[in-house]
């Protein structure tokens, strides 16, 4: 059977791997990696720097062979069918490469030009589309030595767009950009989203992944720790519930009898956190969070005296911590 032909079926992933591996000598890159990108989401491919991310989209993109598992893009096998794949999906990967004196509009058609699926009897509109949807029709005809990085970046983004794509994948979408830019390529996301494309985003910036992502998954040192949408991820960290109170033994009693950890806090303060999950994975009953409501209930009814009460939402950033053990740069 033809694989450029087939695939991207009804309610097919637009991203799906098994068992995904790559191995530089005894170092694993990318370690057993399972995940599944639903088609017509915004999807956060999040871990720190050097965690495999880069790699994994590189393998996705058919430019880098996997040692062992499997990868399938818009339905069909990566990279045996990338004829059939690649023309449908748009990337910018490791940053933007042109010719430096050449225009933007001059490099774009270039690029256009190489492509042999591009008509070229609607090329010039569809390269002046792609600066206006970036913001670049102003630089259209700058050479690219005079671009600053953050329109280096955008150009990039232009050239994905030049044709429709089915799925755009972006490493770092956002590096360089100006606060404004940044803006504006998170509007051109949702944007695409919007119209059907299946956008992956390769990102440490929790920030960026918070306001423009519906799924999300996190990498470390090759592995995937969680994937899911934003909500579930968020759902699987423990909310944390401080009390301020003068009576702190009496408050610890009460939150201890509701099933919850107490963690050091300072004077006058007591900390609950629902009991973590077992080292199997299994939980106990006594594990489920009660409501902040019963909660305070709870105290006043022993008795104790109830100065504060803040029950904190949980944090795409306090989950990732969790899971990696590393800090995120929760800048955008």
């Amino acid at each position: 059977m033809d694989d450029s032909v087939v695939g991207d079926g009804e309610g097919a992933a637009a991203i799906r791997t098994h068992g995904l591996t790559k191995r530089f000598g005894a170092h694993a890159a990318v370690d057993d990696l399972s995940l599944t990108v639903p088609r017509g989401s915004v999807f956060g491919f999040l871990g720190p720097n050097g965690s495999g991310k880069t790699t994994t989209i590189r393998m996705l993109l058919g430019l880098v062979s996997p040692t062992a598992g499997q990868a399938e893009v818009l339905g069909l096998p990566m990279p045996r069918a990338a004829r059939g794949v690649l023309p449908r999906v748009g990337a910018l990967v490791e940053g933007p490469a042109f010719y430096p004196f050449l225009s933007g509009t001059a490099n774009l058609a270039r690029l256009d030009t190489a492509d042999p699926l591009a008509p070229a009897r609607t090329r010039r509109a569809r390269v002046g589309s792609a600066l206006e949807r970036v913001g670049l029709s102003h630089a259209a005809g700058k050479k690219v030595h005079a671009y600053s990085l953050g329109m280096k970046q955008r150009l990039g983004l232009a050239a994905a767009l030049l044709s429709p794509r089915s799925l755009l994948v972006l490493d770092e979408p956002t590096n360089g950009l100006d606060p404004q830019g940044t803006r504006e390529v998170r509007s051109l996301i949702r944007s695409l989203a919007d119209d059907g494309t299946t956008v992956f985003i390769s990102s440490h910036l929790l920030a960026e992944v918070e306001q423009i992502c519906s799924h999300a998954a996190v990498l470390r040192s090759g592995r995937l720790m969680a994937q899911g949408t934003l909500d579930e991820l968020r759902g699987a960290a423990r909310p944390r519930l401080e009390v301020l109170t003068p009576d702190t033994s009496e408050a610890a009693e009460v939150l201890r009898g509701l099933g919850l950890e107490i963690e050091p806090a300072g004077p006058g303060t007591v900390v609950g956190l629902p009991a973590a999950e077992a080292a199997d994975g299994a939980s106990s009953p006594a594990a489920a969070p009660a409501a902040p409501e019963a909660v305070v209930a709870a105290l006043v009814a022993a008795g104790v005296r109830v100065r504060g009460f803040r029950a904190e939402a949980t944090t795409l950033e306090e989950r990732f911590v969790e899971l990696t053990g590393e800090g995120f740069d929760v800048g955008g």
